[in-house]
């Protein structure tokens, strides 16, 4: 799956104790428009789904692409990273909210939890969406074992649109 490039976000809850838990997360896909469901792959036994189960809530924060210093933290298993990172509980939110290395942030519900083989798709459903106020909206980018940011328009000729390959031409 390292050739497939994704998004990268950190998906968050608090446990029985209000102590924040978090992971970097690539396994993220969105499941149906109506109602807003997505789906998280959490590694089984973590301390991170142990909290978001036992909450029955989480966040997804959509981080950008000069938040990759965060993305290596909460992938890093270091216990102090909420220490090291700002973040936030805003009122009716379902889990931490990172605003300085998220693009956006969505509160989700627990609506189902199935375990498949080392990991457990946590089907969420989405009760709200905050986007970020500022500058920064290109999406970090994970793929290749490495690190990117979204291209902008200008990196891509013509109208933005990706071109074609050489197989689509012919």
């Amino acid at each position: 799956m390292s050739l497939f490039p994704t998004g990268v976000a950190v998906v968050a809850a608090l446990d029985a104790a209000g102590r924040p838990w978090g992971m970097t997360c690539s396994s993220l896909c969105g499941v149906s428009l109506d109602p807003p469901v997505l789906l998280v792959c959490v590694r089984s036994g973590s301390p991170t789904l142990d909290a978001l189960e036992g909450s029955g809530a989480f966040s997804v924060n959509l981080l950008h692409h000069r938040a990759r210093n965060v993305a290596e933290l909460f992938a890093s298993g270091d216990p102090d990273r909420f220490r090291r990172t700002p973040w936030r509980l805003p009122d009716a939110a379902a889990g931490p909210h990172l605003p300085d290395a998220a693009q956006a942030v969505g509160d989700c519900r627990v609506h189902e939890a199935r375990r498949v083989g080392d990991h457990t798709v946590v089907f969420g459903r989405v009760l709200r969406v905050s986007v970020g106020t500022g500058s920064e909206r290109a999406p970090l980018l994970y793929g290749l074992r490495r690190y990117a940011a979204w291209p902008t328009g200008d990196s891509v000729a013509g109208s933005g649109r990706p071109r074609p390959d050489r197989a689509d031409e012919e």
